[in-house]
C-alpha cells in the first residue's frame, strides 16, 4: 500500500528512526568488484544500509541531513509558524524543506530564503539565491529578498569541500562557522536562534565567546541523525540579545 502524502506545510513527525523501537531493515551487503574502490564500496554499502537515507526518499527529503534538524528542533523548538529563517549553504535543500514546514511559508506564513553556490530544485515555500555565502554581495542579497527585516532564524549546514587532513579541515569549516556568526549577529531580530555545523572538539574559543556574550544560551548538540563515527557537531545560540 502507497503511504498517503503529508499535507502541505504540516509540521514533519518527530524522528525515531535508529532508536530502540524504530525501523528496521536488512543489512546489504557489497560484493567486491574490480571496479569500484574499497573506500567507495564503504560508502555505498553505508548509504544503503543507513536507514535515515531510506525515511528521507520515503518522506521526500532532498537529503537525510533534513532528520538531523528534525531532531534538533524537536528537542530545542527553534522554529515556529510565521518566522522569518535564513539557510546558508543550503543545498540539495533538506533543511529548507524542514523550515519551510515548520514556519508554514508553504501556506505564505513565514519566510524560508536559502543560498547556495549550487544550483538545485525549486522548493515550495523557499526564496533560493544562488551565490557563494562567501560573496561579498551575498549578505547584501540575503537582506533585501527578506526585504530588510530582521531574521527570526539563521541556520547554516555550510561545509568547505574535505582535504583528509583534520587540521585544514577545521580550519576551513570553523571560518565559514565565523562568517555565519558575523552575519547572524547583524541580521537576527532580538530573541533569534543561530544553529551552525562545526567540527567535533567544540567551537574556538574566540568564537564560543562572542555566542556567549550576543545569546543567552549556548550549547552544543549532535543529533541522533549524526553519524556516530562523523566529526559533526553543531552549537546552537538561542535568545540573540539583539544590536547594541
Amino acid at each position: 500500500m502507497s503511504r498517503p502524502p503529508r499535507k502541505p506545510g504540516s509540521r514533519p513527525p518527530s524522528s525515531s528512526i535508529g532508536r530502540s523501537g524504530g525501523e528496521r531493515q536488512m543489512h546489504t551487503r557489497v560484493r567486491k568488484t574490480g571496479g569500484i574502490t574499497a573506500s567507495s564500496r564503504a560508502w555505498l554499502q553505508r548509504q544503503l544500509n543507513d536507514p535515515y537515507v531510506a525515511a528521507s526518499k520515503r518522506d521526500g527529503y532532498r537529503s537525510r541531513a533534513a532528520y538531523k534538524l528534525i531532531e534538533i528542533d524537536d528537542k530545542h523548538r527553534i522554529l515556529k509558524p510565521g518566522q522569518r529563517v535564513l539557510d546558508l549553504g543550503a543545498a540539495p535543500g533538506g533543511w529548507s524543506q524542514v523550515a519551510a514546514q515548520r514556519t508554514r511559508s508553504v501556506e505564505g506564513q513565514g519566510q524560508v530564503v536559502a543560498i547556495d553556490y549550487l544550483e538545485f530544485e525549486p522548493i515550495a515555500g523557499v526564496t533560493i539565491l544562488q551565490m557563494d555565502f562567501m560573496n561579498d554581495e551575498a549578505p547584501k542579497r540575503l537582506r533585501e529578498l527578506l526585504r530588510h527585516s530582521g531574521a527570526d532564524v539563521v541556520l547554516s549546514d555550510m561545509a568547505a569541500p574535505t582535504t583528509g587532513h583534520a587540521k585544514t579541515d577545521h580550519l576551513r569549516i570553523m571560518a565559514l562557522a565565523e562568517a555565519a556568526v558575523a552575519f547572524a549577529i547583524e541580521v537576527l531580530a532580538p530573541g533569534g536562534a543561530f544553529l551552525c555545523k562545526v567540527f567535533q572538539g567544540g567551537t574556538e574559543g574566540e568564537l564560543l565567546n562572542t555566542l556567549k556574550r550576543e545569546f543567552r544560551t549556548v550549547r552544543h548538540v549532535k543529533p541522533p541523525a549524526s553519524r556516530a563515527e562523523s566529526a559533526e557537531l553543531y552549537v546552537l545560540a538561542t535568545g540573540f540579545r539583539g544590536r547594541t
